[in-house]
């Protein structure tokens, strides 16, 4: 997922955990399990068959998908933070942190918890591990569910390319400053550009209507966001150009040949995963079924949940 802020996108990814008391608390209420020499944080509650949720980023933990939690009435909903996130362990060297790793780590979660076959469901960057694993692991996956995601390192680099001209565009005063500060010499990983990405209100490049947003509690949390390991994948300019994992991914090819059935689903208003570039998912992944929310931008799970989660349950019957 494109970041601006480290203010921004921890909003994002957390602006779900204000939890009903019905349900566990993602700091308490978990289990670890010992995951290629990591201990991976696991909430994991309901009935059903297994459904796996990855989070964004890359390096956000769960909490912030647990607007997902009502569907629990009909499956079994693991939560997780991946290696280097919330409550699982860290790296001592940011190279280990990986595309590779996280896709990995999935594969060895579900065999630590006994299950056969997973239906998997990934937002955002979350939606990489979730096709990379598909790809890598097909045996392992029932149903698969790309959420507000990207198929390719180009569509990353559209995610970058559209945001900044967003802001060029609607906040020519943001722009302008960082415009000053980067011809310095500073780039996206440093503190002062991410002041001035802050600037820019969340809702602006993330949501159909702000308002949905408003009001949202947000539980305490460790770790909620690691910024050593989102620019390690991304690279240390990611904001303008997308390095290291995220600068090499590509889908493409190798969509075409899943079996399971899969659901793709965009926001109309999604302006970091684009739908000029979601609607690509077509000819790439054309098994799939593809579902365009016209009343979302890059959370559907807040701003049209009733539909969405009705689509889910009915998709994962298949």
């Amino acid at each position: 997922m494109k970041n601006y802020t480290i203010t921004l996108l921890a909003f994002f990814l957390f602006l779900a955990t204000g939890i009903s008391q019905n349900f566990p608390n993602s700091a308490t209420d978990g289990k670890y399990y010992e995951v290629n020499g990591a201990q991976i944080w696991t909430v994991s509650f309901g009935q059903g068959d297994p459904l796996f949720f990855i989070a964004g980023g890359p390096g956000g933990a769960h909490p912030g998908l647990r607007s997902f939690d009502s569907l629990s009435t009909t499956h079994t909903l693991v939560y997780f933070d991946g290696f280097g996130r919330g409550k699982s362990d860290t790296a001592l060297d940011v190279r280990e942190y990986t595309l590779d790793r996280d896709i990995d780590d999935l594969e060895g979660l579900r065999k630590a918890m006994g299950f056969d076959k997973i239906n998997v469901l990934g937002h955002s960057y979350g939606g990489l591990v979730a096709q990379g694993y598909a790809i890598k692991y097909p045996e392992s996956v029932d149903h698969l569910i790309l959420a507000n995601s990207f198929h390719s390192y180009l569509m990353w680099q559209a995610n970058d390319d559209n945001c900044n001209h967003e802001i060029k565009t609607n906040y020519p005063e943001v722009w302008d400053t960082l415009m000053i500060l980067r011809a310095q010499g500073v780039i996206s990983s440093d503190p002062i550009h991410q002041e001035i990405y802050g600037r820019v209100p969340y809702g602006f490049l993330y949501s159909y209507n702000p308002d949905n947003f408003s009001g949202r509690s947000r539980n305490p949390y460790p770790n909620r966001f690691n910024p050593k390991l989102y620019y390690q994948m991304v690279g240390k300019d990611g904001d303008f150009i997308v390095g290291n994992d995220i600068g090499n991914f590509d889908f493409r090819k190798d969509l075409k040949n899943l079996k399971m059935p899969i659901l793709i689903i965009g926001g109309r208003y999604d302006r970091v995963a684009v739908p000029a570039e979601m609607v690509k998912f077509k000819e790439y992944c054309p098994q799939a079924q593809f579902v365009l929310f016209e009343k979302s931008g890059h959370n559907p799970q807040v701003e049209e949940p009733a539909k969405e989660f009705a689509l889910i349950r009915e998709f994962l019957k298949q």
